[in-house]
């Protein structure tokens, strides 16, 4: 189980990595075989590039591999130079929750309307349901990691 909570945004990329494989190899030998397309395979690899991308960043977010520019941070006095990735902390959490919130608020509006998609006829939020999941994942992630760049910069020897 602790396997599962540890791994599980590496697991879901995986499986989805190896759907879209899958999808995309089966559409090219449909075309090829027959000169039609499988005309679902847009819409499920575009579908899938953006949850991929979503748990991609929980484990960017979990091995400390997001985008950062810490030149400033860098050359700060220890004590603000703590403020400022203190800072950076609560500012990357307010963005990532309000991401969380903003596509929880589409998913129920995709639910409310019963949009369907456009190739496969099924209800759109299908594709939404991962994406406030995939953000509050990327939030917690980031605290972890968060937490031990703050315990190892505490236990580090004063300048």
């Amino acid at each position: 189980m602790r396997f599962l909570l540890n791994e599980f945004e590496k697991i879901v990329c995986a499986v989805l990595f190896l759907g879209m494989t899958l999808i995309g190899f089966i559409n090219v030998v449909v075309r090829y075989a027959t000169h039609y397309s499988f005309a679902a395979s847009e819409e499920l690899l575009t579908n899938g590039f953006l949850l991929l991308t979503v748990f991609g960043a929980a484990i960017a977010a979990r091995r400390g591999q997001h985008l950062a520019v810490t030149i400033v941070q860098d050359f700060l006095p220890r004590p603000a130079a703590r403020a400022v990735f203190l800072l950076s902390i609560i500012l990357s959490v307010l963005l990532l929750a309000a991401s969380a919130w903003f596509s929880w608020a589409t998913l129920m509006n995709q639910i409310g309307s019963g949009i369907r998609s456009y190739a496969l006829g099924v209800p759109a939020w299908w594709y939404q349901i991962g994406l406030p999941f995939g953000f509050a994942l990327i939030i917690i992630r980031y605290l972890q990691h968060a937490a031990e760049i703050w315990r190892a910069t505490r236990q580090e020897p004063r300048a």
